[in-house]
């Protein structure tokens, strides 16, 4: 966790995911990438060398630059390697190419949610981020003076293919000594028995060096609810789930979990990219 991206447009949310950020560097001795990405279709603006016959574009540009430096001022970031970065594509292909041009280890991200239509037909960045981030995605809805995770919560159908994000979830846990409590939901329509649902677990994390973990199933009306009241009633640090990245049809039907908890969870919540 050496290097973590944080997209900001400067609002409340946005810096508090920069101060889970920052207290992420401090422990993990990480530089932070601040990222903002300009709200202009130009494609003739040069962020970087300010050279533009467009003055409009000149004006944001230097605001971006000026709220920049407020945040640079924070108390918080002491101590801590910033570089300002400035985009000027579409925020979730912003977010993504400036990940793979810096080699990000992970995404932390501010959320305002969205609910009803604006959901269905719009859905919010941090969800488009979530849907195609192959970087694992930090989502914080909100502030945390001291960010702390002591139980993790790692749902899945546990199905081969997630065994990879459980890997990375692992890891993160071990980063904070975290325990990690396993979580399959039982629905109606897809109910299977505890017998099998724990032996699907045992099968999934069999030969994977991490014990510091429980098992357990829950029986609930959706996965997401499952997931939820599970979380609180454990008074959960953090969710972990995978996503798959459906695009297209695929996503307006299937829906996906993960980023239904990115908008509807109060508590963080972390993806892995199947």
């Amino acid at each position: 966790m050496k290097k973590i991206l944080v997209p900001t447009d400067f609002s409340k949310q946005a810096e508090n995911a920069l101060k889970v950020a920052s207290q992420l560097a401090k422990k993990h001795n990480s530089e932070i990438y601040l990222l903002h990405m300009l709200e202009l279709p130009l494609q003739e603006v040069d962020a970087l060398s300010h050279e533009s016959p467009l003055p409009e574009a000149m004006f944001f540009i230097k605001l971006a630059h000026q709220k920049f430096e407020a945040v640079m001022a924070s108390p918080y970031l002491d101590g801590i390697t910033v570089h300002e970065t400035i985009q000027k594509s579409n925020e979730f292909n912003g977010i993504i190419q400036t990940c793979h041009e810096n080699q990000i280890d992970l995404i932390v991200m501010g959320s305002h949610g969205a609910n009803g239509f604006k959901e269905m037909f719009i859905g919010s960045n941090t969800e488009k981020v979530v849907r195609s981030s192959d970087i694992p995605v930090l989502v914080i809805k909100n502030e945390h003076d001291n960010f702390q995770v002591e139980n993790f919560v790692f749902a899945s159908d546990f199905k081969n293919d997630n065994k990879e994000t459980y890997k990375q979830a692992t890891k993160f846990a071990e980063a904070f000594d975290a325990k990690i409590h396993l979580l399959m939901v039982n629905t109606a329509n897809k109910f299977t028995t505890s017998t099998k649902a724990k032996n699907r677990i045992s099968n999934f994390i069999e030969g994977h060096p991490f014990d510091n973990y429980t098992v357990n199933i829950y029986n609930d009306e959706t996965v997401e609810k499952g997931i939820l009241n599970f979380s609180k009633e454990l008074n959960a640090d953090l969710i972990g789930i995978s996503t798959h990245g459906r695009q297209g049809i695929s996503h307006f039907f299937n829906g996906s979990i993960s980023e239904d908890l990115v908008n509807h969870a109060k508590r963080p919540v972390i993806t892995f990219k199947i």
